[in-house]
């Protein structure tokens, strides 16, 4: 059977974590890898004791993620260990954009400048350190694409074995980035939802001794990673929060662990407490979180997954009901685009501002789009929007190429109408 740790392993290993505590019914449990609450089946999290904490201690920290490991359950001396070390990404003043959408001022947090690309880069950095700390000798996930890369990363830096899990015929170019690093890439024949279901099996089977699944085993340590972000957009804010955000949706988790990273700051007394609002952005082939917002409902119904956002496509998203849940609470939404017009928004965000999204960051722009157009969100309002990948890895989804193509003279280039 799989690997299991009986004995609570060393508190400093966690920083300032001190449980597991379940969402749901709060039943608490050690520090060990496990994932689910053994009496009620609900997703488990870090419980933390922060202690002190300051501007000044964070802002004197590493240009990393590792500048607010004080808020994760990581040790004292993370930054000084073999790892991918992602975050501090740009948060872009989006003028141009803002102009064309009719916004007063908006920011585009841009995770494509992390390791491998994405804001994965960022969960599978927790899950290591825990993974480290628990002995595991393998790294593994269930991926639709960004996470297989991110793991395979972090593994051949932090001197692991991995095997990551795909569904069949996503981008070659997640393919690549995910086989590059000399781990075993394993393509299942199925969507993402059958890909996760075969690593839980596995997780529970001899051939899966000694493997750490950072969105399986190690999901509540992994999902912390996301918590970053907040604090990033935050202090580059100059230590407020903004008063809307645009999150896309996968399993849900990015942002649950946004929503729970401004709460804590809050708590923190780190940035003034205020409003703010989570909108949710899917693709319409893979919607259900979405379409439960839409009927008024609180269950979110399985679909079979139909979009060129890859990375978003899970029919059956864990953390969707939470989602809605943020959403009501913060006065939101959940919200979907067509391809067409994801599509179509790479091409606004790349346009006006420089940035080349991958499918994802699409779906976030043409979100942003709709809720403007159809005057859901304040354009009054301190805007943020996600794109959490880089456009390079979803080449096919785009037809932009070659203007014209000339002869090497004056007479040319003025002959063919580009002067």
């Amino acid at each position: 059977m799989a690997i299991t740790v009986t004995e609570p392993t060393s508190k400093q290993a966690f920083g300032p974590g001190t449980a597991l505590s379940c969402r749901e019914c709060g039943e608490r449990y050690d520090l060990t890898p496990r994932f689910a609450c053994e009496a009620c089946f609900g997703p488990l999290e870090i419980a933390y004791d922060f202690g002190t904490v300051t501007r000044a201690d964070i802002e004197s920290g590493p240009k990393s993620i590792w500048r607010y490991r004080s808020l994760l359950p990581v040790p004292a001396d993370v930054a000084e260990l073999p790892n991918m070390a992602p975050g501090l990404t740009p948060l872009v003043r989006a003028d141009r954009l803002a102009a064309e959408l009719g916004l007063d001022s908006l920011h585009v947090k841009d995770d494509s400048g992390n390791p491998t690309h994405s804001f994965k880069d960022r969960v599978v950095a927790i899950a290591v350190e825990a993974a480290r700390t628990f002995g595991f000798t393998t790294l593994s996930c269930s991926s639709t694409g960004n996470l297989a890369g991110a793991v395979g990363a972090a593994a051949a830096r932090a001197g692991f074995e991995s095997c990551v899990f795909i569904p069949a015929g996503l981008e070659e170019a997640k393919v690549v980035m995910a086989a590059v690093y000399g781990g075993k890439v394993v393509a299942i024949d199925g969507n993402y939802d059958d890909v996760n279901r075969f690593c839980s099996e596995l997780i529970g089977d001899p051939a899966g001794e000694g493997w750490g699944f950072v969105n399986m085993n190690l999901r509540p340590y992994y999902g912390e990673g996301s918590k970053t972000l907040a604090y990033e957009i935050a202090e580059q804010l100059g230590w407020r929060l903004p008063e809307q955000i645009v999150i896309p949706i996968a399993s849900g988790s990015q942002l649950t662990k946004i929503d729970k990273g401004f709460r804590e700051l809050v708590e923190l007394g780190l940035v003034e407490d205020r409003p703010y609002r989570i909108f949710g952005a899917q693709a319409t082939g893979c919607s259900p979180v979405a379409q439960a917002w839409e009927k008024g409902i609180d269950v979110i119904q399985p679909v079979k997954p139909d979009t060129i956002a890859k990375s978003l496509a899970i029919g059956n998203p864990a953390d969707g009901p939470y989602v809605l849940d943020i959403a009501q609470r913060t006065g939101g939404s959940v919200e979907h685009v067509s391809d067409e017009e994801i599509v179509d928004s790479i091409k606004l965000l790349a346009r006006t501002e420089g940035v080349f999204a991958e499918t994802a960051g699409g779906v976030t722009t043409g979100v942003l789009r709709k809720l403007v157009r159809e005057g859901r969100l304040d354009p009054k309002a301190e805007t943020v929007v996600l794109n959490t990948g880089d456009g390079l890895k979803t080449l096919n989804a785009v037809d932009s190429g070659v203007t014209a193509t000339i002869k090497p003279s004056l007479s040319a280039f003025t002959g063919a109408g580009l002067a």
